[in-house]
C-alpha cells in the first residue's frame, strides 16, 4: 500500500474572475478545465490533470484528493480506515472530473479524503524526451506542483495515528508541551515518502484550512516570489524567511479570498527510519519562523 503524493486541493473562493487572476498569473499555474462553477489547475511540472481545484461560494477547503500507487490500494485504505473507526463511502468515475473511482473518508479533524488511483494523465510542460529545465514562457511564479497542506484539528495526536494507520505515514516532526512520551503534542507534520511532509496540522478547529502550498525548486525563487506579490499587490503574511521546523524557505500569502497560500522550497529529506524531530512548545516561534524566532498573531487565528 502506498499514498504517493497529495493530488489535488480543492478549495472554495469569493470571487472566480479575481482568482483566476491569482493563480494563473502570479502563481503561474495552467488553467486546464472550466466546469460549473469550478477551474481546474495544474502547475507546470506536473503530468495528472489536476492539483487544484476552485469552487466559487465561500473560502476554506472542501477536500483533499490523495493518489495511490495501485488500483488495489483502495480496498487497503477503505479496511484501514473502517478499522480505524472513520465513516467512508465509495465515489465512482466521473464524480470528480478526470478522476477515476475511488474512498472518501471523513477524518478525525473533520476533513474530507479522497483516494484515487486512476486519473486523465499527460506530460509535463516541457516534455517527456530530452526536456528543457522549465518553459521559456513562465507567468508570474511559475509554481511546478503542489506540495502540501497544514490544515487544524481538535486532536492532534488521534489525526497523528489516523495517517499512520490508514495512509501508512510517519510523522518527521512535531511540537510537543515536553520531552516525555505522554506529552500533549500540538502540532505534526506527517509523510509517506521522501518529502519533508505531505500534510501537517496544528490544534485547532474542527474542518479548517491554515494554508496550502506550492513548490518551488531554490531559496532564491522565494525572494523572487515576495517581489512578484508586491507587484501583484498580493497581501503577504510573513516572509521571506526560514523555517526550523522541515528547515524550508518559505513566504505566506493570501488569495483574494482571503485563504492562505505558501510557496516553498528546500526542506531536508525524510525516511521511515529517520527519527522524529521534537520541537518544545516554548521553542514553537523559531520552530515555525527561524530567524524571527516569533509568531505574529494573523499567522496562528487566520483560518479559513
Amino acid at each position: 500500500m502506498a499514498i504517493m503524493r497529495m493530488g489535488y486541493a480543492h478549495v472554495r473562493v469569493t470571487d472566480m474572475a479575481e482568482a483566476r487572476q491569482h493563480y494563473t498569473q502570479t502563481l503561474g499555474l495552467n488553467e486546464v478545465a472550466a466546469v460549473d462553477n469550478k477551474v481546474y489547475f495544474r502547475g507546470w511540472d506536473e503530468w495528472d490533470h489536476h492539483s487544484v481545484v476552485l469552487e466559487e461560494g465561500g473560502v476554506g477547503v472542501v477536500k483533499y484528493g490523495w493518489k495511490a500507487q495501485y488500483a488495489e490500494d483502495l480496498a487497503e485504505i477503505e479496511n484501514n480506515a473502517q478499522k480505524f473507526g472513520a465513516s467512508t463511502e465509495r465515489f465512482s468515475k466521473g464524480d470528480n472530473l478526470e478522476v477515476g473511482d475511488g474512498v472518501r473518508i471523513f477524518t478525525p479533524s473533520g476533513h474530507v479524503f479522497e483516494v484515487y488511483h486512476d486519473i486523465t494523465s499527460g506530460q509535463v510542460d516541457v516534455g517527456n524526451v530530452n526536456p528543457e529545465a522549465f518553459p521559456r514562457d513562465l507567468r508570474g511564479i511559475g509554481a511546478p506542483a503542489l506540495d502540501h497542506s497544514l490544515i487544524t484539528t481538535p486532536d492532534v495526536a488521534l489525526m497523528e495515528k489516523f495517517m499512520k494507520d490508514v495512509f501508512g505515514f510517519w510523522t518527521a516532526e512535531q511540537v510537543a508541551t515536553s520531552l516525555d512520551d505522554d506529552a500533549h503534542k500540538i502540532g505534526c507534520w506527517m509523510t509517506g515518502s521522501n518529502q519533508i511532509h505531505q500534510l501537517a496540522f496544528i490544534e485547532g478547529p474542527e474542518a479548517k484550512l491554515h494554508h496550502f502550498a506550492f513548490r518551488l525548486e531554490e531559496g532564491w525563487e522565494v525572494n523572487r516570489a515576495a517581489d512578484l506579490m508586491s507587484m501583484d499587490d498580493v497581501p503577504i503574511d510573513v516572509g521571506p524567511t526560514r523555517h526550523g521546523i522541515t528547515r524550508g524557505k518559505t513566504v505566506y500569502f493570501f488569495d483574494p479570498a482571503g485563504n492562505r497560500n505558501e510557496v516553498f522550497a528546500g526542506g531536508y529529506l525524510s525516511f521511515a527510519d529517520r527519527p522524529t524531530v521534537t520541537w518544545t512548545v516554548d521553542q514553537l516561534g523559531k520552530g515555525i519562523f527561524y530567524h524571527a524566532r516569533e509568531l505574529n498573531e494573523r499567522f496562528t487565528t487566520v483560518l479559513t
